[in-house]
């Protein structure tokens, strides 16, 4: 969406930001359609039932004509099963079309998220992310349909009584449309007040779901440290802001409705002193006075929910911004044209270096190494030394910012990313595992339909057959919510023989044994093992007991390459190296000591 001219205001953006949400109502044009008839039909009733009030009262009260006593009561009814049905069809309609959109939009918005970089989600968390699929998509249904709804029904109610107005006495109908100006500047004031505190409570509701998921996430060192009543006293003081930025919003809309009603009063006061004028000219019966009174009192609450309609329609076209934003966002770039079916894995670093959004500091800097197929290159050093970053620009989830990095001789940026991803099998410290089967969980993504030997075949080769085999329905077993119903050694062989299934040229293992006790770790280990031959394996170590046997170790401090060379080589040169595997081995000492 391109940006507003310096110096726009929100109420000069709503019209375009709604404008662009109807575009979202197209693929419901049946529906609506259907709606906008059944709502004319509605409108017509209502007016039709207000104009027979001329006849009900001069025929049946002055006139005492009997013959219209048959024809009469049938007619209502008629007109009310009439307006019922229209009724039942404008409201189905306009709610399936509104739900429509919602679902429309947030599988966009999901879909747009798991494309964008990987500087994305450190720039946003996910609970606002959740914010945007949750209630962001619901008020944007209400703005496109539910909001839409209310001004059709309302307006074609407020047309259709003044018509019955202007047929009854045009004269009366006319002096009372006087307050039309007053009234519509009111709405217009209201309006734009919605608009500016909605942005806020949008904003607001993504803090208090971001505190809450915080606490909640961390219950048990919130609990630990003592921290409940720190972390109670943090949320509501959150609670208080989203509580009195609502309360704004009933206040200008109570404020609006009464004004709206006052409006009104004056509206009846003129029409009673104007009517009483015409009625003792001759001009205006006393069936026309009752049914310009009635027409008068079905204008007004119409008018009241126009009103109130505006909180809804604001808070809709903020959410619609903040939806806007995201599916205006640029994707990952991926300008790759070159075909890579399965690439051999040779990897070369050639002076790369990446910094993040913001920091004046790079990540790394001037880093080259090569990564051949059928060796394992350990990275190690301390926390931020620039790890992470290096292992994620392999798979592109972050863009280097100088340098090369080569795969097969070619530069990353010339194959798909699709392609470069498809080359690489994860196994992390933190295993991501979902709500469904074992067998769904390794079989995942496009590895989905793999023949069930493959499959069994990865579950064993990973070691974890041997709980697989002991749960209700093996491989149909759920494991709950990030395999909540496993241990963290069974989570972490779970992504193992996901690996395993991939069978990718590239394998990288972030700290994946790093939280595990020693028996957890050791089939982990022996996991690894029948998975690492063959491949070009990259390993961010934390214990470096583990690395020894890695064909290259990489050492990195403050992002950049200090060291490299064989675990022996490094520990004869005594350098960083030697150092932390020192520190590690006097941290194992005493707790060696406590176990015998």
């Amino acid at each position: 969406m391109a940006s507003p001219p310096q110096g726009a205001t929100r109420a000069d953006r709503a019209w375009p930001v709604y404008r662009r949400l109807l575009t979202f109502a197209g693929a419901y044009r049946g529906l609506l359609s259907v709606a906008l008839v059944g709502m004319l039909i509605e409108a017509a009733a209502g007016g039709a039932f207000t104009k027979m009030m001329e006849p009900i009262i001069d025929e049946t009260f002055v006139s005492a004509n009997a013959g219209v006593n048959l024809w009469l009561p049938a007619a209502i009814i008629a007109l009310f099963v009439v307006r019922g049905l229209a009724g039942y069809l404008a409201d189905y309609n306009m709610a399936k079309s509104g739900r429509g959109i919602a679902r429309d939009l947030r599988v966009r918005v999901l879909a747009k998220y798991l494309g964008l970089p990987g500087m994305r989600f450190d720039a946003e968390p996910v609970p606002s992310m959740l914010v945007r699929l949750g209630s962001d998509s619901d008020q944007v249904s209400q703005a496109a349909i539910d909001a839409a709804k209310v001004m059709l029904q309302q307006s074609l109610q407020i047309i259709a009584s003044l018509i019955v107005m202007l047929m009854t006495s045009w004269q009366v109908t006319l002096t009372i449309l006087a307050i039309a100006p007053p009234l519509s500047w009111i709405m217009g004031k209201v309006a734009r007040r919605y608009r500016r505190v909605s942005h806020s409570i949008q904003d607001s509701a993504a803090l208090l779901m971001q505190t809450a998921d915080q606490s909640l996430s961390n219950q048990q060192e919130v609990k630990i440290y003592g921290a409940q009543a720190a972390e109670n006293a943090r949320y509501a003081e959150v609670a208080e802001r989203h509580m009195r930025l609502n309360l704004k919003v009933e206040a200008t809309r109570a404020i609006s409705s009464g004004v709206v009603q006052l409006m009104g009063s004056i509206g009846l006061a003129l029409l009673l002193l104007i009517a009483g004028y015409e009625a003792s000219q001759g001009r205006l019966t006393a069936g026309g006075f009752v049914a310009l009174m009635i027409a008068m009192m079905a204008i007004i609450p119409a008018l009241k929910q126009l009103t109130n309609v505006q909180n809804m329609l604001q808070r809709g076209v903020a959410s619609a911004e903040r939806l806007f934003e995201i599916l205006d966002a640029p994707d990952e770039h991926d300008p790759g044209v070159r075909p890579l079916a399965r690439a051999r894995g040779e990897i070369e670093f050639r002076r790369v270096g990446a910094r993040y959004p913001g920091q004046a500091e790079p990540a790394l800097e001037d880093v080259s190494f090569v990564a051949r197929p059928g060796t394992v290159t350990a990275i190690v050093g301390r926390s931020g030394s620039g790890k992470s970053t290096l292992i994620k620009l392999l798979p592109r989830f972050y863009e280097h910012e100088t340098g090369e990095i080569l795969l097969d001789g070619h530069p990353l940026e010339e194959y798909r990313l699709a392609d470069v991803r498809r080359q690489i099998a994860l196994v992390g410290q933190q295993v991501m595992l979902f709500d469904d089967t074992v067998a769904a969980n390794v079989a995942y993504g496009e590895m989905a339909g793999a023949p069930a030997a493959a499959l069994e075949g990865a579950i064993r080769g990973a070691n974890a057959m041997e709980f697989v085999d002991k749960l209700p329905d093996r491989l149909q077993s759920g494991i709950g919510n990030r395999g909540g119903r496993l241990s963290g050694g069974q989570r972490q062989r779970l992504a193992i023989a996901r690996a395993m299934l991939k069978d990718a040229p590239i394998l990288i293992l972030d700290e994946a044994t790093a939280a595990l006790d020693a028996e957890s770790e050791r089939l982990v280990q022996d996991a690894l093992e029948h998975l690492m031959p063959d491949r070009t394996t990259l390993v961010i170590a934390h214990r470096l007991a583990t690395i020894e046997h890695a064909d290259q170790v990489l050492v990195l401090d403050q992002g950049r390459l200090v060291e490299r060379g064989t675990h022996r080589e490094l520990l004869a040169r005594g350098g960083l190296y030697a150092h932390l595997h020192r520190m590690q081995f006097r941290e194992a000492e005493p707790s060696a000591e406590q176990g015998e």
